[in-house]
């Protein structure tokens, strides 16, 4: 016989445990703080890949400056600093960096594969490494102006001034050396910039090669004075869809793009 005390005793406790409306109430808050946190952290992840990819570049040009400066003023040129190609195959190519990588000129400098390669750039391969076939990143998103001795390019290529060495470069503030290109546009090692139309005939402008938008629509480059910078690009027709896995069409057309005025007026100079 259960002691009638007890139950007294047992029906006065205090209540222990939350009710189903308090934690339905804690978890809400709890999801609202997550909303407002998130997105500041998703800005925090991608300002500090932007600082990365800034530093990537100093490092870099710092090597295509010491290369110049131990060369009488003779820089790797865009079609020289590196002589490898970037694909979706799996070819070693795009994973080792042993194969052209630190081929490079510019590899004594910095000796450094991370710095070849933009954080944001998350393309992959698939390959097959001692027998196993495994998911590897691809090593590189660096090109360079193709004005750096690579060769003219378009009918008023001849126009233009061909770099060959660091001391024809009139304003190295204004001159980019290096830039990040998006992943279905990179293969080669020099970043085509079109000079036709420029300054001032916007319907002859084109894109050649598609810069990199990793960064919140921003690519990163560097000059010929050693700084980086973040672009932030203004026009969509800079931003299209990336397509993974392949590479999307060069060469198009683009009437009044501010951003291509943008990259030319960083490219090169009239003769």
């Amino acid at each position: 016989m259960i002691c009638p005390f007890h139950l007294r005793s047992r029906a006065g406790a205090p209540r222990s445990g939350f009710t189903l409306i308090e934690l339905l109430v804690v978890i809400a808050i709890i999801a609202i703080l997550a909303g407002m946190l998130l997105p500041a952290l998703s800005k925090a992840k991608t300002k500090a890949q932007g600082i990365l990819c800034m530093s990537n570049h100093r490092q870099l040009t710092l090597a295509w400056i010491l290369y110049a400066e131990d060369n009488r003023q003779a820089f790797a040129d865009s079609r020289k600093w590196l002589t490898g190609s970037v694909d979706y195959s799996g070819s070693s190519y795009n994973w080792d960096p042993a194969v052209d990588i630190m081929k490079s000129p510019l590899w004594p400098y910095c000796k450094s594969a991370g710095v070849f390669k933009c954080p944001g750039d998350r393309s992959t391969v698939r390959a097959s490494v001692a027998g196993r076939v495994t998911t590897l990143p691809r090593i590189r998103s660096m090109a360079m102006n193709n004005w750096l001795g690579g060769g003219t390019w378009g009918a008023s290529g001849d126009k233009y001034r061909l770099y060959l060495k660091t001391s024809d470069i009139l304003v190295p503030t204004l001159c980019y050396v290096l830039l990040d290109e998006r992943e279905d546009s990179v293969n080669d090692g020099y970043f085509n910039v079109s000079m036709e139309g420029y300054p001032d005939k916007p319907t002859l402008w084109e894109i050649l090669d598609y810069p990199a938008s990793y960064h919140n629509r921003a690519g990163g480059f560097s000059f010929v004075d050693g700084h980086s910078e973040l672009r932030k690009w203004v026009d969509p027709r800079t931003t299209p869809p990336i397509r993974r896995g392949g590479t999307i069409p060069l060469g198009v057309r683009s009437d009044n793009n501010r951003d291509v005025f943008w990259m030319s007026e960083r490219a090169t100079i009239l003769k």
